[in-house]
């Protein structure tokens, strides 16, 4: 498919067509129902049929537990109230409302497309399709904010990409109306999208919060990846910036004080935007390259050793290096290191520190690698560059003839050692500095027996490691170990890697 009719795929991409049964109502009002779309932790989405028109339209209940509720039911009221006054084309139409057997239900449009959030990671936009969209985006909180209200849980899940390329905002669970704003006690929203008064009690929210999320999404658009929370200006092209960080001032009173000034610049900066200029790759994607050339994704196939990797890499500003090398047939080395600092210029660090690892193993051709002495000797080499930034590490060396493993971590990630026979792990870590950081320390490392069946797992995501259960997990491929262990860690803002190795004949 295209990248430009990647759009086009169904909102819902795992729509669940549910048999139907006692769990699946075969209607709602007056709505014909076909199939369960979604289940989230307050209300119900199918999919129905219009009565009159026999067009596909979205019917969201509350779950049960809830219409007891009074706060929630009144929030779910204020929804269809707030959704049926905002008729405009970049937001989802309602086309009905009321009361069923089961509680209480409103119907609304169902669009044919794919969140921002879902294109984002997949694919970029051009920066002109970019800021095209966070016009649409902008012309539909104009039309809120113009009627007193604010939608509250701006985000890109939120933002939907129709067949014809147009946005629909949808999800007014927790709009609020200026003239019916309540105190609010706790948070209420999605933090990362949440201006600096929302996420700090008392918790207070108005139009300029909506301009703040705004100006998140913006920023995300034109770099072509989510943020994760981690805002870089530099990285957007110069006339962008003063636009965006104005939208993202920490002091609301120094935002933008009408979505329409926001509107305006953008305007004012599309009609300036040349063909050369927004021709070629994105930013995103340079970035990802970049980050692609330090981070190795694909796990090597070495004799005696099944091993499993997987990666995730933030926001691809960490500068995280990992790299695998097959020493001889007998030996392996695994190298993952990251620069205490993070941002663009991370990038540039982690290139130099591969360069440096490459050419210090160069060093050790034909002979033994001593991991002290290797340690010492990039030490060394970091001290007297220019850069001079001190690197998280971990290495660790696999003999299969030896049937040895040594590791050093300065700083860096752990390695568990499950034995086969025993069934049991054990953590292995060791008191090193980071590399860089001091002159001429004295490195350690850790030798262990490696036998037959014995697993390791050498991670950064140590809370998800530390739930790995021996007799459960040897059941799984070490791909799929790897993969769980990421899956698992609770924040996927960071960078992490996970990588499983087992000794095998």
């Amino acid at each position: 498919m295209p990248p430009e009719d990647f759009h086009k795929q169904l909102t819902l991409p795992d729509v669940r067509v549910m048999q139907r049964s006692d769990m699946l109502p075969r209607q709602i009002g007056p709505y014909k129902i076909e199939s369960l779309l979604s289940s989230g932790g307050m209300s119900l989405l199918y999919l129905g049929l219009h009565p009159e028109t026999h067009q596909p339209l979205a019917v969201k209940v509350l779950l049960p537990k809830f219409l007891k509720n009074r706060e929630v039911l009144a929030r779910f009221e204020k929804e269809a109230k707030i959704i049926a006054a905002a008729d405009h084309p970049n937001i989802v139409k309602i086309y009905g409302q009321g009361e069923w057997e089961k509680g209480l239900y409103i119907a609304i449009e169902f669009v044919r497309g794919i969140s921002l959030s879902q294109f984002l990671q997949k694919k970029s936009f051009s920066q002109r399709k970019a800021l095209e969209i966070i016009l649409q985006v902008a012309y539909a909180l104009s039309h809120l904010h113009s009627h007193g209200v604010i939608h509250g849980d701006l985000k890109p899940e939120n933002a939907l990409i129709d067949e014809s390329g147009a946005v629909k905002l949808i999800d007014f669970g927790i709009a609020e109306l200026l003239d019916e704003k309540e105190v609010r006690t706790s948070l209420m929203g999605t933090p990362v999208y949440m201006s600096p008064e929302q996420r700090e009690p008392p918790y207070h929210i108005s139009l300029s919060s909506d301009i703040y999320a705004l100006g998140v999404i913006a920023y995300e658009l034109i770099l072509g990846q989510l943020s994760h929370g981690a805002i870089h200006l530099e990285l957007l092209p110069k006339p962008l910036r003063p636009i965006i960080g104005k939208a993202l001032a920490k002091d609301s009173k120094e935002r933008y004080p009408d979505i329409v000034d926001f509107i305006t610049e953008i305007v004012a900066y599309l009609e300036t935007l040349g063909e050369e200029e927004d021709a070629g790759e994105g930013i995103g994607d340079l970035l990802h390259q970049s980050s692609d050339l330090l981070l190795q994704k694909i796990a090597p196939q070495w004799p005696g050793v099944e091993c499993g990797l997987f990666t995730h890499d933030g926001d691809g500003l960490n500068g995280l290096y990992l790299e695998l090398f097959r020493l001889s047939d007998t030996q392996f080395l695994v190298f993952q290191a990251m620069p205490q600092d993070w941002g663009p210029a991370s990038l540039l660090h982690g290139a130099f520190f591969c360069g440096l690892v490459r050419a210090t193993l160069a060093s050790y051709f034909d002979q033994p690698l001593p991991l002290s002495r290797f340690l010492t000797q990039l030490n060394r080499s970091l001290r007297e560059s220019r850069f001079q930034v001190p690197f998280i590490a971990s290495v660790l060396l696999l003999d299969v003839e030896q049937n040895l493993l040594t590791f050093a971590s300065c700083q860096g990630a752990e390695l568990i050692h499950v034995a086969h026979h025993k069934a049991k792990k054990k953590t292995l870590s060791s008191p090193n500095p980071k590399l860089g950081e001091q002159n001429d320390p004295s490195f350690t490392e850790i030798v262990d027996n490696w036998q037959v069946g014995d697993t390791l797992y050498l991670t950064n995501g140590h809370k998800a490691a530390s739930h790995i259960v021996p007799q459960e997990w040897a059941l799984l491929s070490p791909q799929h170990q790897a993969e769980k262990i990421v899956e698992q860690t609770p924040t996927m803002q960071s960078a992490l890697f996970a990588m499983c190795f087992v000794r095998v004949d």
